[in-house]
């Protein structure tokens, strides 16, 4: 049966399906200046509180599908060029990161993840929120969609992101840790800050935000100019988040080199399998 909007989303807070309504054109505006001061919009019981527990499900059986990626990583999620940057410098800086990743192709056609994702209702809204004009889902079938899993040690550095925006969907929270922090408009085009990175990397978090990121809630996130990581976890509960890829030019695709490190192939799946791990 094809899930439908009202299965998903909370559309009693949330009117995604009714542009015309004073309403709508309310939580649009409130979601641009979110965006414009902060450079994040977080929308708490995005998801109504069935459709949650039915990724929560979905999740814990996509799980056993995750490829395992780790090490040490920088801020600025490149190989620093040693001969350009003094030691000590934020760039040459390394910092542990442990995260799995379930890729677009390994998630089954009626997953609730993936309908969301391929709904139109929430990229529409998304288009109305960011106003960059059209958006388009990613073409990569390893990006497009993926479910992150994260347990007991794991932890993502202090980073930026190299894309515009990021949208993610919180599906369940670790025991204890794995919260996103995120020290909001740290750099800018034109001025690195390096000084300001170096004092967060140094542990000073006196700007730092937290964002709850409860099951249900949508983020939408600028990390272009905005370092973040998320913090150590501990417990035996996994922390999963679905992370939604969208673009303003279509036909995004990753490289054979993301793909190995993030995913473990470079060959995508025609269709889901069914069965997992492949014999």
């Amino acid at each position: 049966m094809k899930t439908k909007p009202s299965d998903l989303f909370n559309l009693d807070h949330y009117p995604l399906d009714q542009h015309e309504t004073s309403s709508f054109q309310e939580l649009i505006a409130r979601s641009q200046s979110d965006m414009a001061e902060l450079g994040y919009v977080e929308l708490p019981h995005f998801i109504t509180e069935q459709a949650t527990g039915a990724l929560i499900d979905d999740a814990e059986r996509l799980a056993t599908r995750a490829f395992r990626s780790h090490g040490p990583g920088t801020a600025y999620l490149e190989l620093p060029d040693e001969t350009q940057w003094p030691e000590g410098h934020p760039r040459r800086r390394w910092q542990p990161y442990g995260v799995e990743a379930v890729s677009y192709d390994l998630i089954p056609l009626h997953s609730p993840l993936r309908a969301l994702y391929e709904s139109d209702l929430l990229l529409r809204f998304l288009e109305a929120v960011l106003n960059r004009g059209p958006l388009f889902r990613y073409a990569d079938p390893f990006g497009a969609l993926n479910l992150a899993v994260m347990g007991e040690g794991d932890e993502l550095q202090w980073h930026f992101d190299q894309t515009d925006f990021v949208v993610s969907l919180a599906i369940q929270h670790a025991d204890e840790g794995g919260n996103f922090d995120v020290v909001p408009k740290i750099r800018t085009t034109g001025d690195e800050h390096y000084d300001d990175v170096a004092a967060v990397l140094n542990g000073d978090h006196s700007k730092m935000v937290t964002l709850p990121m409860t099951p249900g809630t949508l983020l939408i996130f600028e990390g272009r100019n905005s370092i973040h990581r998320v913090s150590p976890l501990s417990g035996p509960t996994k922390r999963y988040v679905g992370l939604l890829g969208y673009d303003t030019k279509a036909d995004t695709m990753s490289s054979d080199l993301l793909r190995t490190v993030r995913y473990g192939r470079t060959q995508a799946f025609a269709t889901p399998p069914t069965d997992w791990p492949l014999t």
